[in-house]
């Protein structure tokens, strides 16, 4: 049996008023959204111990040797395999036939998933990096750190249902009176009452607020890639475990490259004479300038690729994948008389005996495969 006051850090014989300091000390320490959301477990085993040595039935109970708790500490119907047929009867007739040990309804309560969408430049997938997103959500109240009383108040003991949460009621139907149990309307089934509720966030624990959060974004991350950052999320009800946050990837469109994969395209118009005589020329890359050469005859729509310099692999990230350059030859439209005289002079000296036309079904130079090349064969 787990020892709650070890748990809250008090002697056996600590006060209520101890009790309740010690709670409250180490409920702020323990906050996932103060301490960290690994500390989220004990946060919960600190709201427990808290939940059964401020309530004088269960902590009764607790010093006699039976942990509230232990689901296993007390058995009724439900035991022999009637708990369900128990629950409905005891909508009905209340606790004639066990059904009402549905107990209070716990003030803490866990809080719900975010959703958030952040924009990154292509680069950010290339290297990976951090994205900044504002989220308006329910967060920790600092003024009452969750609890939602003022000046470190305690709950009390509602007198409408004595602490029960449920209250039973006579209504009448077609089999004649009737006995119903529903949540008990003065405190909202808690079984307690918050007799001076936090001026800050009214009794809640948790208050509307607007924060940043940095997400980190790994390198290779795909567009429309969700991430999950845990416990970033809604803070819950009586200041409970905040909820996870997800967070939908988008990559902006970039001016310079494409993605394909792993690898960057980019489109390079060069000049004619380039493409005809060869040249070296510098690019812009997200490693820095890179240079290339444009190889001597160099076609529309040739390319040349840079090794490594490409999107890093999500499953690998210390690979990249290539750069991949396009080369797009520009053909000028107006030309003086002497270059149009040396285009001619060109023409007359390079394309002599070359006047008849080759017509194919595909462009020139495609390579077939090999069942194309059997195909073609065999006729």
């Amino acid at each position: 049996m787990t020892d709650y006051y070890e748990v809250l850090g008090v002697e056996r014989s600590a006060s209520d008023e101890q009790i309740k300091k010690a709670y409250r000390k180490m409920s702020r320490k323990y906050h996932p959204d103060i301490a960290g959301p690994e500390y989220e477990d004990k946060f919960k085993e600190v709201n427990n111990a808290y939940e059964v040595l401020s309530d004088p039935d269960k902590k009764r109970m607790y010093d006699s040797g039976v942990d509230p708790n232990d689901p296993n500490a007390s058995a009724g119907f439900s035991s022999a395999g009637f708990g369900d047929m128990g629950d409905i009867f005891g909508q009905f007739f209340g606790n004639a036939f066990g059904g009402g040990n549905q107990g209070p309804i716990p003030r803490t309560q866990p809080g719900r998933d975010s959703l958030a969408t952040a924009s990154i430049d292509l680069k950010t997938t290339v290297f990976g990096g951090t994205a900044q997103v504002t989220i308006n959500t329910f967060g920790l109240c600092p003024e009452c750190g969750g609890t939602g009383t003022a000046n470190d108040e305690k709950p009390v003991t509602c007198p409408d249902c004595q602490g029960r949460g449920m209250r039973q009621k006579v209504v009448r139907s077609m089999l004649g009176q009737m006995m119903t149990t529903a949540p008990c309307e003065r405190c909202e089934g808690h079984g307690t009452i918050i007799e001076h509720p936090c001026p800050k966030c009214q009794g809640h624990g948790r208050i509307r607020t607007s924060r940043k959060v940095g997400v980190s974004v790994p390198a290779g991350i795909d567009d429309n890639t969700r991430l999950r950052l845990a416990h970033q999320g809604e803070v819950g009800e009586g200041g409970g475990a905040a909820g996870d946050l997800y967070v939908d990837i988008r990559v902006k469109r970039d001016k310079q490259f494409t993605r394909e994969g792993d690898d960057l395209h980019c489109w390079i118009q060069i000049p004619m004479s380039w493409a005809v005589l060869g040249h070296q020329l510098d690019i812009e890359t997200f490693d820095g300038k890179q240079e290339i050469d444009i190889p001597e005859g160099c076609q529309p729509e040739q390319t040349v690729s840079l090794k490594g310099l490409g999107v890093a692999k999500v499953k690998r990230p210390q690979e990249r994948g290539d750069l991949v350059a396009h080369f797009s030859v520009h053909i000028p439209t107006k030309l003086s008389n002497d270059e149009r005289e040396l285009i001619t002079k060109f023409g007359k000296s390079h394309d002599k005996g070359k006047a008849q036309v080759k017509q194919s079904s595909r462009p020139a130079g495609e390579r077939k495969g090999f069942f194309s090349k059997l195909k073609d064969a065999l006729g």
